[in-house]
């Protein structure tokens, strides 16, 4: 599975979003397999898919899930406090709710590579240590 931010997810249903092309053509060229996002990137999705587009916008999003397209995690207590350690780590970059999600689900899933129109992941590191592989 490959980590999916917020932007994408907007991008990929919004034919008028400016990176819609790119978002396309880069899905197509991810292996053959579920999206995995954070209940705070989902979040984050429906509140701009509804300005773009209101519920039928949002109906995509749902429908990806649905059709298993895309998988949606729930984060721990334990996590959440992670998120809130990270928020303070990178403060000065900053760091915002759902990109601190995504950092942890890298944490506790082991995965690296990440679909993202989000510049700040190429700063974000894993455990500290690790680079995200940043798509596209």
């Amino acid at each position: 599975m490959i980590l999916c931010d917020s932007g994408p997810l907007v991008a990929l249903l919004n034919q008028n979003d400016p990176q819609h092309a790119r978002c396309v053509e880069v899905l197509r060229s991810l292996p053959a397999q579920p999206l995995l996002t954070t209940l705070p990137c989902f979040g984050e999705a429906m509140y701009l898919l509804w300005r773009v587009g209101g519920h039928a916008a949002q109906s995509r999003l749902w429908g990806m899930r649905r059709d298993g397209k895309l998988v949606v995690y729930l984060h721990s207590d334990a996590e959440l406090s992670r998120m809130e350690e990270l928020m303070r780590q990178y403060r000065d970059i900053p760091m915002d709710f759902a990109d601190a999600s995504l950092v942890v689900l890298a944490e506790t899933t082991g995965l690296r590579q990440i679909f993202t129109l989000d510049r700040h992941f190429y700063a974000y590191r894993i455990k500290e240590q690790e680079a995200f592989e940043v798509f596209p």
